[in-house]
């Protein structure tokens, strides 16, 4: 309808009707409709199923213009039109938009009704033309026709309103429905009942909307209108919908308990657990259905069958086809389908196999996919082919190929891939030693010749399982027959040779591709710029990034990664870094974990200005180091002892709202111990359990050992105390450093308490700890505790080599030991028995 036709009927009704106080004309609405629980969904259109009571004139006049539209081509200057036009009425526009089979024809009909003078449309017709419009799935003209209400101030009862918004919401309309529902109110053109407000919410339940949904529940009980059956059904459906599990299991008990809980308001519950994975309650949910005396749908059934395969309980999902069974339910094939699924799956074959027979039996044809299923899932070829001897007559030569590729798929996915090899020979023809043929056992007059897809299989199987020779072999006879790889077959051998580092075959196999027409993938450039970065070829390399750069391929960064660091490795740091910058130059931005690479190879040769240079030139390119890079800077900034840049690292990386990890104050913790700053690594410490980073073993033995070197044994006690009570075990690791220090610090009495802690740990303590405690105890002219010390390394056999330089801190502890009465003894007897190194009177001499 036009504008100006819209207008023009609406000044004729002005002029015609005398309007109603709207105040009185709601109080007069809402004191009829306080009774929400007497509830129709009947079609609120002004006629029954059986066609509006016109009388002979009025029903000829609608036969007639139901013949005139229906007459093709269709002429608005019919002269038949022009004489019915007179006798046009509301009555008779309802009959003939019921009485008009197409949609199109209907719309042209309620279009030329509305611009001819005098008439004009009222809820009954809209609602008419919109049952028409929503049937035939017609959104964009219902959507239009929902606005052309507003626009054309018809007035609504509210149940014909209700009946328009269930044909917005049937067709998904939600937004639309709830448009009209709040204009028609503003505009005066109704006021809406208990009964409108269930069809808005009927709509709303078919979306997510659910806190418009809510609003609207919160208004019908702000007037005072209880929740009943019709209000509930959509408020379980949405809260269903969005997923809020206890909202609507709160809603459904509710209905239980009323005695509202119906068979749809049970399948919205039960479809809604099944697809939650809560298949336990939807069981719960059908014995309360059962108790009920309710049943269950075919979708319900279909749904809850799906589901319980899915969660892996076939068990169950078998009870319910055998209900459906029970029940007269039509059995289909996808049920099968996803039984027989869902059987192979847990490797029940056995009753796979018996649903396989149940549905031939019922006439129910396999499909591929069952059929593949099976052969797949079949651990010996006997049953194989007895799968494949029972479909025989039922398969053409197509499905015979499919059949063949399914038992090369299934050879293969149970690890024979040699079978798979053979067999594919025996299908070209060649001679093999295969212990079947499939062909034969088939009665298959002609030979079934593979096609890509079952060289495909083979390749694929023989490339994984490390048979690229063979894999070849197959790939070439694949030409002589006559069958074409395609450009997954040729990724898949390329790939496999890059692998292997036969590079120059991959190149021959990359050149085929061009003259068969094949366009090379990201794939297949990415397999042979891998091989090349792990031969450490920076040349070769670049020049096949210039010609992913043509075709639009990205380097993959794993690649570019690896290369630099081989080349760093080789001490090319400069090479490495040149080809970051020929990347660059290329058009390809390396990731930051190859710059990383690149930063470390430059710390590791003590290049740290230009590793610093080349971090601080890729964050102005816009890069944004992650936490590895700056811990790699900071590793070689301690190396080098320039804590304080170090620092400044830390404090810019946290400005940048990265988070320092353990890693990154372990590394400054070790650089300030390691310049004799304890205090400053201490206050690291206190910055990680302020920042919530909990130290690990490496942090307290770095710091042990830091204070035990500075002398400050006593806190070093303390801190190991503080690790074991704060749940960090010492490993051994820490023990020996632990162990050490205190010998550092004159304390081997206490040292040795934690060696013999160590060993009951079970952990073995390396040669220079008991070196260690030998020289302390010498130091503190402890010798009866030296010589304990010298004669437990005796007995474990553990005495240096002469050639070791702790070797010498042996020699002279035994010539003290030697010298002193308490110990000479002793000392001798080990000498005698070989367990300890004999001392010449050079070796005295030479210590004196």
């Amino acid at each position: 309808m036009t504008l100006s036709s819209i207008s023009k009927a609406h000044l004729i009704i002005c002029r015609t009707i005398k309007f109603v106080d709207p105040n009185g004309f709601l109080l007069l609405i809402l004191t009829k409709n306080r009774s929400p629980t007497s509830r129709s969904f009947r079609s609120f259109c002004s006629n029954n199923t059986s066609g509006l009571s016109l009388g002979t004139d009025l029903q000829n006049a609608a036969n007639g213009f139901i013949s005139i539209f229906t007459k093709q081509p269709f002429s608005p200057d019919n002269p038949e039109l022009k004489n019915l036009t007179p006798v046009l009425n509301t009555k008779v526009v309802e009959t003939v938009l019921n009485g008009l089979k197409s949609w199109r024809i209907a719309q042209i009909f309620f279009t030329w009704a509305s611009n001819q003078y005098g008439y004009k449309h009222n809820c009954y017709t809209y609602n008419a033309m919109a049952s028409i419009l929503s049937r035939a799935q017609q959104n964009a003209p219902l959507r239009a026709l929902a606005l052309d209400i507003v626009d054309s101030h018809c007035l609504m009862s509210p149940g014909a309103l209700g009946f328009f918004i269930r044909c917005l919401g049937s067709v998904g309309l939600v937004g639309e429905a709830n448009f009209l529902f709040d204009q028609v109110r503003i505009e005066g053109l109704c006021v809406p009942n208990s009964y409108s407000y269930t069809c808005l919410l009927e709509a709303l339940s078919k979306s997510n909307s659910i806190d418009l949904f809510e609003m609207r529940l919160k208004e019908i009980r702000d007037f005072g209108w209880e929740s009943d059956k019709y209000v509930l059904t959509p408020t379980l459906k949405v809260y269903c919908n969005v997923g809020k599990f206890e909202k609507a299991l709160d809603v459904f008990n509710e209905m239980y308990e009323r005695g509202w809980a119906d068979a749809h308001s049970f399948n919205i519950l039960i479809l809604s657990f099944s697809k939650w994975g809560e298949v336990d309650r939807a069981c719960e949910l059908i014995e309360r259905m059962v108790d009920q005396n309710i049943e269950m749908n075919e979708k319900t059934f279909h749904v809850l069958i799906h589901g319980f395969v899915r969660e892996s309980r076939v068990d169950k999902a078998l009870e319910l086809f055998d209900k459906m069974k029970k029940l007269g339910f039509a059995l289909d094939v996808s049920l099968y389908d996803v039984l027989i699924g869902g059987l192979c799956k847990n490797n029940d074959l056995d009753k796979a196999l018996y649903l396989y027979s149940e549905m031939k039996e019922l006439g129910i044809q396999p499909d591929f996919g069952i059929l593949t299923k099976l052969i797949s899932s079949c651990s010996d070829e006997g049953k194989m082919i007895q799968i494949l001897e029972e479909t025989r007559k039922e398969i053409d030569k197509e499905a015979v190929v499919l059949l063949y590729n399914s038992v090369l798929n299934g050879l293969v996915s149970k690890g024979s891939v040699d079978k798979a090899y053979q067999l594919l020979q025996s299908m070209m023809g060649n001679e093999s030693n295969a212990s079947f043929d499939v062909g034969k056992l088939l009665k298959v007059e002609e030979r079934v010749h593979p096609v890509t897809t079952s060289f495909r299989i083979v390749i694929d199987g023989l490339l994984k399982n490390g048979n690229l020779d063979m894999a070849l072999i197959l790939f070439e006879e694949m030409s002589r027959i006559g069958c074409k790889p395609d450009i997954v077959i040729y990724n898949n051998v390329i790939d496999g040779l890059c692998n292997a580092n036969r590079l120059e075959e991959s190149y021959k196999l990359l050149g085929e591709m061009a003259e068969l027409g094949l366009e090379p993938t990201h794939f297949t450039h990415n397999s042979i710029y891998g091989c090349l970065c792990r031969r450490g070829d920076v040349v070769g390399a670049l020049g096949l990034v210039k010609k992913m750069r043509s075709w639009g391929h990205q380097p993959w960064i794993k690649h570019s990664t690896l290369l630099v660091k081989l080349l760093c490795n080789h001490g090319k740091v400069v090479e490495a870094c040149n080809f970051l910058c020929n990347m660059v130059d290329e058009g390809f931005l390396p990731d930051i974990v190859a710059y990383s690479a690149a930063i470390d190879g430059l710390i590791k040769f003590q290049e740290i200005d230009s590793a610093l240079h080349m971090f601080r030139d890729i964050c102005a390119h816009g890069y944004i180091p992650d936490v590895v890079a700056y811990n790699t800077l900071i590793k070689g900034l301690c190396k080098t002892k320039r804590i304080s840049e170090a620092q400044d690292c830390l404090n810019e990386m946290m400005m940048k709202g990265l988070v320092p990890s353990v890693v990154t104050y372990n590394l400054l913790i070790d650089g300030c111990c390691k310049t004799g700053d304890v205090d400053q690594a201490m206050s690291f410490l206190s910055r990680m359990f302020c920042e919530e980073r909990e130290p690990n073993v490496i942090t307290y033995t770095t710091l042990i050992d830091g204070l035990c070197t500075a002398g400050r044994s006593t806190d070093a006690l303390m801190l190991w105390n503080s690790m074991s009570s704060k749940g960090c075990a010492p490993n051994r690791i820490s023990f020996m450093s632990l162990i050490n220090g205190l010998c550092k610090c004159g304390m081997p009495d206490t040292a040795l308490v934690y060696l013999r802690n160590m060993e009951q740990n079970g952990m073995k303590p390396d040669i220079y700890v008991y070196v260690a405690l030998l020289s302390a105890f010498l130091s503190d002219l402890n010798l009866p505790s030296a010589f304990e010390v010298l004669n437990e390394m005796a007995d474990k056999g553990i005495i240096p080599d002469p050639l070791d330089k702790k070797h010498s801190i042996v020699r002279d502890a035994i010539s003290k030991l030697l010298e002193d009465d308490r110990t000479s003894s002793s000392v001798k007897s080990l000498i005698a028995n070989g367990s300890i190194p004999t001392i010449t009177c050079s070796d005295s001499g030479s210590k004196g």
